[in-house]
């Protein structure tokens, strides 16, 4: 199933969105419903309650007086606390419950309005966002809630950013307009790209790329999106990953690119990472039938010192190329290197664009990109190769190194996460692998 986590600020219109998508067929899970269920009469939740807050919170027919409750914990981290020490644990256990019980194939949505604050966005496949304006949230408060301005920018003060929910963000719902162009934005994303993620999800597939080797300007998005992705992947792998690493030109600052992120992950051997692809796929990274391999140079002919698996992405709005292999690995070492070699030298950077560009110029009627990739082969080798070599001795770049411990054999982390990681790595060059 499609997991979707779905947050916005006050009065940003999140309710609405959150009814559009259930209207269009999503399960829909709301924290706030399930926070009053789990305080209900009678319930364990509230009976701890009012263990810790006093009797004086229960109204005098036994249900909880939300009001009295307020305004013992607003204002009050400490006490703030305490409460959401109670009722975070249970609404997460009936969420879990109600996200069990989904149909496979489901899109299932889950409205937390405290999404970025508790750090739940990597638990789900896609963060929407609903934002609009603070002055538009503000006039809403006021007009629709009969709030003051000082207790419209109280309840905003109390909540994230409104830059921090937006950097927390795969999909941004922009709404300082009308309801109807709210709602036409959230049916043109369920058609476009929930529905289509949700079935290449159950199907496992990677999402259909049939556009040739176009080439972006440098987005600085790339290096936020990348980050969200690692983030992600650090949830669901087990420890046999030593490291995730954001590489190719996207990593690079100011490099123009296919639109494209691609990821490395690090693994003691390919055993490894042929042992964690179903944990991928589930993540909504699927595996490239039958691609074993970086293309072997003449270099280095034996194609099994260039090995790897590959994995590309469900999501049809996110392009993703994941890169499994080994540690230590001539394409591991090279698609490190080539990126750090890339970030410290302008004019190699100014040299492979002009390649790239040149290249995409004799396959622009392309439907794919593998000819792009094919004729870049030869500059890699005779151009950048000796090139990056002599950086390499110039500069004194190593690779990371990984201590031999029990993360590779016990097949899973404490914390379900990789064991680090990297934006800057280091190692001896040999002419490896394509980057877009």
């Amino acid at each position: 199933m499609l997991k979707i986590g779905l947050t916005g600020g006050i009065a940003s219109g999140k309710s609405m969105v959150a009814a559009r998508l259930r209207e269009l067929g999503a399960v829909l899970v709301d924290a706030d419903a399930l926070a009053r269920e789990v305080v209900e009469p009678g319930t364990p939740g509230l009976a701890s309650v009012a263990a810790a807050f006093g009797a004086s919170t229960l109204t005098p027919d036994g249900r909880l007086d939300r009001a009295r409750l307020g305004a013992l914990v607003f204002g009050d981290p400490e006490r703030l606390a305490v409460l959401n020490g109670i009722i975070h644990p249970l609404v997460r256990e009936r969420a879990a419950a109600i996200v069990a019980a989904a149909p496979a194939g489901a899109v299932v949505v889950q409205d937390i309005p405290l999404l970025v604050e508790t750090g739940q966005g990597k638990k789900f496949h896609l963060v929407v966002v609903v934002d609009a304006p603070d002055d538009v949230r503000i006039q809403r408060m006021a007009e629709h809630r009969n709030m003051s301005i000082d207790e419209a920018h109280a309840r905003m003060s109390a909540q994230a950013s409104r830059g921090d929910r937006l950097a927390a963000a795969d999909v941004v719902l922009e709404n300082s307009g009308t309801p109807e162009e709210l709602m036409q934005a959230v049916d043109t994303l369920w058609e476009q790209r929930l529905t289509p993620f949700a079935v290449n999800l159950k199907e496992q597939r990677i999402a259909p790329r049939t556009e040739g080797p176009v080439l972006a300007p440098a987005d600085p998005a790339w290096a936020a999106q990348a980050g969200r992705l690692v983030a992600r992947l650090q949830t669901v792998v087990p420890r046999d990953v030593l490291a995730v690493d954001h590489i190719g030109s996207t990593a690079v600052p100011g490099l123009d690119a296919k639109d494209v992120i691609d990821l490395q992950l690090s693994v003691r051997d390919l055993d490894a990472a042929d042992r964690i692809a179903a944990l991928l796929a589930d993540a909504g990274f699927p595996r490239w039938p039958g691609i074993i391999a970086d293309n072997p140079k003449p270099a280095h002919p034996d194609p099994a010192d260039w090995g790897k698996r590959l994995h590309g992405n469900a999501d049809p709005g996110r392009p993703v190329n994941l890169h499994l292999r080994a540690a230590g690995s001539p394409g591991w070492r090279y698609a490190l290197c080539f990126r750090d070699w890339l970030r410290a030298d302008a004019g190699a950077r100014t040299d492979y664009v002009a390649e790239k560009k040149r290249v995409a110029g004799l396959h622009e009627t392309d439907r794919s990109t593998a000819g792009y990739a094919a004729d870049k082969e030869g500059w890699f080798t005779d151009y950048a190769a000796p090139r990056m070599e002599a950086w390499v001795q110039r500069t004194g770049w190593e690779p990371p190194s990984y201590p031999d411990d029990e993360r590779a054999d016990d097949g899973g982390a404490d914390d379900g996460g990789a064991g680090t990681v990297n934006d800057a790595a280091g190692g001896t060059v040999s002419p490896g692998t394509a980057q877009s």
